[in-house]
């Protein structure tokens, strides 16, 4: 360890453990506003083109500038807080966020708004990771589960919430109102933040400039060829990136493993523990499977049989509220069960839905057909995703949380891409009939991926208890 590596003192029982709640409510607003930001815009889009004048590619921008700059940014996102605090990190984000909706609600044009965008996913990648780092600092590994099960909640609750209120402002307001109504949550939760979670002593630590460059240029890469690669046709450039985009991880690999002595952006140490490393590759299965259930679903529905796009949401929102139900019990369940079980009687449920819902696919089919499956697919969802993290993070130090929340929540986003250009591929290239053959397909290969994800869970350990109570570190205020 480099000797500007300084331990933390402990933490007083004043900072954090005599108000852990207040701290996972913080944590769970800011988690919630990240998310519900990143599913809220789409019924505004029609709007937004009227008003600004955008072209149908600005459009597409205006959505993917957030997620491309989620995606890019996560890691290093993450790593920030180990090396500066998490706590300082955490309150950039959400000023980051919260001053970029204001600049997103008084764009005057499309290269505004798509700027406003892009930066508003800095931010949420700043709040992210740190939402998951501070619990693991906050909360014992044997109660960890349930905090995070309450923020997989919160996460839930964005999904159900983002297209109703998206809805509702703009029918009853504007769409500006989409941003401008961050404001008020965003003052209310920075002065939360500020009262509420432990502040970190000052550390003399230096981010690795290169790893940072090399990730992201790998990331980028990847995002825009899984991205454009639909819409260009798969255009030799779209796989000249992808090209790009392997050879730069590569790269990244081995600058990594020479900078682990110093402040690598991704210590290796974390994958030593092998339920974690586990759990990154059934994150990203899971991730494919989720997204991939969605796409194909929201296709089917609007172009097979032809339901509008507000009946499709509301087929779709069932699953969304057991999930955000259930995952505050399956976060409990996972302080008390091995959380490899749980994970796997997730992904048992949620490919029995997705084999449910492909048996009821055909051309004649009524919107009852699927109301069932879609609770038994949310219920496996919250089986999915809040034992995951619990099973990820158990062993994580506070020391490296924020590195390790980081690689994790960019293992899910990588999935979600793969997912998402998987549908795009197949489906963005045919009409009429054989868009029912090709759903059906998809909705197979994606219950076999859920199924191969259940399988991988088994291959992680038990979680035994951890060898003494630790005490986290400490954080002064900044």
């Amino acid at each position: 360890m480099s000797t500007d590596q300084v331990q933390d003192p402990v933490r007083s029982e004043s900072s954090v453990r005599g108000r852990p709640w207040l701290v996972l409510t913080v944590l769970c607003l800011a988690y919630f506003k990240a998310q519900l930001d990143g599913v809220v815009l789409p019924v505004a889009l029609p709007s937004i083109t009227a008003d600004l004048n955008a072209s149908f590619q600005q459009t597409v921008w205006v959505m993917s500038a957030y997620i491309f700059t989620l995606a890019v940014t996560l890691i290093t996102a993450g790593r920030l807080g180990d090396l500066y605090g998490k706590r300082r990190v955490f309150l950039t984000g959400v000023a980051v966020f919260t001053l970029c909706s204001l600049g997103g609600g008084l764009a005057q044009n499309p290269e505004q708004l798509i700027t406003a965008r892009a930066l508003q996913g800095l931010g949420a990648a700043l709040i992210i990771p740190q939402s998951m780092a501070l619990l693991v600092e906050t909360y014992p590994a044997e109660r960890r589960g349930t905090a995070l099960g309450i923020r997989g909640g919160a996460g839930g609750a964005a999904a159900v919430a983002g297209p109703v209120v998206g809805g509702l402002l703009v029918s009853l307001a504007d769409w500006r109102w989409i941003f401008f109504l961050n404001l008020p949550l965003g003052i209310a939760i920075l002065v939360l933040a500020w009262l509420a979670l432990p502040a970190a002593t000052q550390r003399s630590r230096r981010l690795d400039p290169f790893g940072v460059a090399l990730s992201s240029g790998a990331l980028l890469a990847l995002a825009v060829s899984l991205n454009q690669g639909e819409s260009t046709g798969w255009d030799a450039w779209i796989w000249w990136t992808m090209g790009g985009a392997f050879l730069l991880a590569v790269v990244f690999v081995g600058q990594q493993w020479r900078w682990q002595e110093r402040e690598p952006l991704v210590p290796f140490g974390i994958f030593r523990d092998r339920n974690y490393t586990v759990m990154n590759f059934y994150a990203v299965l899971t991730s494919v499977t989720m997204i991939g259930l969605v796409l194909v679903m929201s296709v089917y529905f609007q172009t097979v049989l032809g339901f509008s796009a507000l009946r499709t949401g509301l087929i779709l929102m069932p699953a969304s509220l057991f999930s955000m139900a259930l995952s505050p019990l399956a976060g409990k369940l996972s302080d008390k069960v091995e959380g490899r079980y749980l994970l796997l009687v997730g992904g048992a449920l949620t490919t029995a839905g997705m084999l449910w819902m492909l048996y009821g696919m055909r051309q004649s089919a009524h919107w009852q057909d699927f109301v069932v499956a879609m609770c038994v697919i949310g219920a496996g969802n919250a089986f999915l995703l809040t034992p995951l993290s619990a099973v990820a993070l158990y062993r994580v130090t506070p020391e490296t949380a924020g590195a390790a929340s980081g690689v994790l929540v960019t293992s899910m986003q990588v999935g979600a891409m793969i997912g998402a250009a998987v549908v795009g591929g197949l489906l963005g290239s045919v009409s009429g009939a054989p868009v029912l053959d090709s759903s059906r397909l998809l909705m197979a290969v994606f219950a076999l991926t859920g199924a191969l994800a259940a399988a991988l869970c088994l291959a992680a350990r038990k979680n035994l208890p951890l060898a003494a109570p630790r005490d986290t570190p400490a954080e002064s205020r900044e």
